[in-house]
């Protein structure tokens, strides 16, 4: 049974802007014309009048998605990339939202739209190499994660989820020389922690979780969760 944890350097999706790129938001889209945005019959006619933006259908897309109504949200995030190609944030929605149906193949090829999308930032490795993991393809998410660490020595989303990925293979010593660059100490324990417990190892997790403590006294979530563990802790 999968057991869901959350750890500080979480595997995810992680998504940034170009610097001349707004980040998109319902902001500006009243009420009334959001729920028109998301209707089942907004059509891309709609979409290239002058008053919608891609942005404006990619907050009709999370507004979409925030009501549980995924396949309107994909059409949403579509008709903001007919706007813009190279619209960052619907990309990146687009890809999480193929991730979570586990239409995997989608997923990876707009992932692969996204590396282009940031100029080829290393950041952007991340996610693809994610979704590879996530489809599968252990080899294809290391070579992925691989070329945005080439990129970008101190890629965070790279080296943190590489890192992740080695823990859960049984690779400890490659997940924290993985992991040094980019997280503190308390991060890296918890992290390790948090694959002990899922993985059943209540000893090593205990440890691991004390050690976070120590090294940050106020990590909250590690003193939880080795509450948890050891309710005499």
């Amino acid at each position: 049974m999968n057991k869901a944890i959350a750890l500080c350097g979480l595997a995810l999706f992680l998504c940034a802007c170009s610097s001349n790129q707004k980040t998109a938001s319902i902001q500006g889209l009243s009420p009334s014309q959001a729920e028109k945005m998301s209707g089942e019959n907004a059509n891309i006619k709609e979409a290239k009048t002058p008053a919608v933006t891609a942005n404006t259908r990619f907050a009709a897309g999370q507004l979409a998605e925030s009501q549980g109504n995924f396949d309107n949200a994909i059409h949403q995030y579509n008709v903001a990339l007919e706007l813009d190609p190279k619209h960052l944030p619907s990309l990146c929605r687009l890809g999480v939202v193929y991730a979570e149906q586990k239409n995997y193949k989608k997923s990876i090829e707009t992932w692969k739209r996204y590396i282009v999308a940031s100029g080829d930032a290393g950041y952007a490795y991340g996610n693809l190499g994610y979704c590879y993991e996530l489809a599968g393809m252990p080899n294809l998410a290391k070579a992925t994660y691989q070329k945005g660490i080439d990129r970008d020595s101190k890629n965070a989303p790279c080296r943190t989820n590489y890192g992740i990925m080695l823990a859960r293979q049984g690779d400890i010593p490659g997940a924290i020389r993985m992991w040094n660059p980019v997280l503190s100490q308390a991060a890296i324990h918890y992290n390790l922690a948090s694959i002990y417990e899922v993985n059943g190892r209540k000893q090593e997790a205990k440890a691991e979780y004390q050690k976070a403590l120590d090294s940050d006294p106020n990590l909250i979530d590690a003193r939880a969760r080795l509450s948890n563990l050891d309710p005499n802790q």
